[in-house]
């Protein structure tokens, strides 16, 4: 029987798609996982980086308008208050402010209107956001991480626990509103009664900041930071006194020295001559 030659051909090439066929099955499959993960690697967002300056920069450009904002609006207030009761007013005469500040004497009610130097809260809230890039302040609009202790207002989870208890922080509409809250929070928390008495006393922003150390796990450095916060970012200059600012530095207790004694000549003393003994003689007996 004669053969053709398309059928050896087509033998042929069955054998080779076949021998193919089985190598591809055979083959570890390690190639497409390295090209996923090549794709993935390239596809994965880089993080943007922001320098200090430009942080600090978007920060003010936020905080200090909405800070002058709230000021300017809390000392009004202050003053409408307090020509009222210079001119006779009683602490009944303002039951609603009374109430609110927890106030039973007009003394308590104008400490507790009287809004302390912006210098103060521009520092804070640049502690307490990191330079408005915490994710309290993107997420909630919570400048000074104020917690929320009711379930019935608007808050965030903290995202950590004391204990088996959950932290959560306000949750703000704006920016001007957590300001709001934080400069009603100094003016009634009994936490910052002497901060509330020393801002009747003095403006100046490193004095006052010493009787801050409650609202800080820190204590006494918090006021240390936030003095050092103020004084190199010049903060000062957005308060009502500016000018006196810049020379009260925070203060910084001195490296304990030894006691240092004026030098004390010694007393001149006439000069002492060597006692001269007197030549012992030998022990001679009275003549006989």
């Amino acid at each position: 029987m004669k053969k053709h030659p398309w059928i050896s051909t087509s033998i042929i090439l069955l054998f080779v798609a076949l021998l193919a066929l089985l190598i591809v099955m055979v083959r570890p499959e390690k190639e497409p996982e390295k090209v996923v993960e090549k794709i993935t690697k390239e596809k994965k967002p880089a993080v943007p980086t922001i320098s200090v300056a430009e942080k600090k920069k978007r920060f003010t450009k936020v905080i200090i308008p909405a800070v002058e904002h709230v000021y300017a609006d809390l000392k009004k207030r202050y003053q409408k208050v307090a020509d009222e009761i210079a001119s006779g007013a009683t602490i009944d005469d303002f039951p609603a402010l009374a109430k609110e500040y927890r106030a039973e004497t007009t003394e308590e009610l104008l400490m507790a209107l009287k809004p302390h130097p912006k210098s103060i809260a521009i520092a804070q809230a640049a502690m307490e956001s990191s330079w408005g890039t915490s994710r309290f302040f993107k997420e909630a609009r919570n400048v000074f991480g104020v917690w929320s202790f009711s379930k019935n207002e608007p808050r965030l989870a903290a995202g950590e626990k004391r204990g088996n208890t959950t932290i959560w922080v306000k949750k703000y509409d704006s920016v001007e509103a957590s300001i709001r809250d934080y400069y009603r929070t100094l003016a009634r928390g009994a936490a910052f009664k002497e901060f509330r008495k020393l801002k009747m006393e003095t403006e100046n922003p490193y004095l006052l900041v010493k009787k801050l150390d409650r609202y800080s796990e820190k204590g006494i450095e918090y006021g240390r930071e936030l003095a050092e916060i103020i004084r190199f970012n010049k903060f000062y200059t957005y308060d009502d006194q500016p000018e006196v600012q810049p020379e009260v530095q925070p203060e910084v207790q001195p490296e304990v020295q030894p006691e240092v004694q004026p030098e004390v000549q010694p007393e001149v003393q006439p000069e002492v001559q060597p006692e001269v003994q007197p030549a012992i003689e030998a022990e001679t007996s009275p003549s006989s």
